[in-house]
């Protein structure tokens, strides 16, 4: 079980292990863990609501739910938050490996 607290110092890893290049342009995304989705199946969500700076979600709930042991949800968190990212640089799901 990984507790809420080492959830977010998790997708904070998965942040600091970006590359220097990607980290410099996500400058003004907030990154923020939320226990569950409105929709059902959503590990993550890119909420962009101008003039308001973009928010990526990352759930807790559905991530642990699917992930089979920690190591498993240490890399699904990893996948979801790269995967949001990808939808903040403009990419769909069918141009993205995650």
């Amino acid at each position: 079980m990984i507790r809420p607290r080492e959830f977010e110092q998790l997708v904070e890893q998965a942040l600091a292990e970006l590359p220097d290049r990607f980290k410099s342009l996500i400058d003004n995304v907030a990154v923020v863990v939320e226990q569950e989705p409105d929709e059902e199946e959503l590990l993550g969500l890119l909420r962009s609501e101008p003039p308001l700076p973009s928010q990526i979600v990352i759930y807790r709930g559905p991530i642990l739910r699917i992930a089979r042991n920690r190591r498993d949800a240490v890399r699904q968190i990893r996948e979801t938050v790269i995967h949001e990212l990808g939808h903040y640089f403009g990419l769909d799901d069918e141009g993205m490996a995650y």
